[in-house]
């Protein structure tokens, strides 16, 4: 398993509940979230940037 940073936008939300879970599904997509924290809010495009940890499992073929 290693651990990767990854950096995404996200769309803003109208609730704080809406918000993280948009955040969590858009981490998944790269691995399990580990931790992560909004570092940007665009208000005029209504994006928030999320920079983050995720853990991967190592392929097969990598070990």
């Amino acid at each position: 398993m290693t651990t990767h940073f990854i950096s995404a936008e996200v769309d803003l939300h109208d609730t704080a509940e809406e918000l993280h879970s948009a955040i969590e599904i858009e981490l998944k997509k790269h691995g399990e979230p580990l931790r992560w924290a909004v570092t940007d809010v665009d208000i005029t495009r209504q994006k928030a940037v999320v920079e983050g940890y995720v853990l991967v499992e190592a392929s097969p073929a990598a070990a």
